[in-house]
């Protein structure tokens, strides 16, 4: 058992490809890997190898999709946070025009950060606040119900796909026997 629950897998895997292996400061060198424990009573050099091992396992047994569904939400990588984006666009089935779709996904994708403007992280991204405007998506100006329906119509599909996407990783993992309750 290493993860409690397959969200913590899902997000700890999306998460394991940012954490840089840069050399370090002086302080920094004295924590050795091996011996810190994380969570479960994994080493953290353990538990970084085994993210790695669940991300490469579901990125390659999840339908595309689904793949593209759990990158958008969950990970802090950019590139591959905007190519999940972009792959989701062609997928979501809305009468929305595709402009208003791809402005829907992204903004699901990417929800505005509180806080002020320049105390934010710059490894996010951060889009402008003017960007969450519905009247910005759609330039035939339709009613504003008509657009909060299908924004919410689009964030109803992304996020069935992200419920879609957990069961079969949740299935995947269950095999693997990496969820808690399933160790011999």
């Amino acid at each position: 058992m290493i993860y409690p629950s397959v969200q913590s897998a899902v997000v700890s895997a999306l998460a394991a490809e940012c954490i840089d292996n840069t050399s370090k400061q002086a302080w920094q060198k004295l924590i050795d890997l091996d011996t810190v424990r994380v969570g479960s009573g994994v080493s953290a050099s353990d538990r970084m190898q085994a993210d790695c091992w669940v991300f490469a396992r579901l990125h390659s047994q999840l339908i595309p999709r689904h793949w593209n569904a759990l990158v958008a939400k969950y990970s802090t990588h950019k590139g591959r946070k905007v190519q999940a984006i972009s792959a989701l666009v062609p997928v979501v089935a809305s009468h929305a025009p595709r402009l208003f779709i791809g402005n829907a996904v992204t903004a699901w994708a990417i929800p505005p950060m509180k806080g002020a403007a320049g105390k934010r992280s710059v490894d996010m991204i951060v889009l402008p606040e003017q960007f969450y405007d519905l009247n910005r998506w759609d330039p035939e100006a339709r009613p504003e119900r008509t657009r909060r329906r299908w924004r919410q119509g689009i964030n109803e599909v992304l996020e069935s796909l992200v419920t879609e996407a957990m069961v079969a990783a949740e299935n995947i993992l269950d095999r693997e026997g990496v969820l808690s309750g399933n160790c011999a």
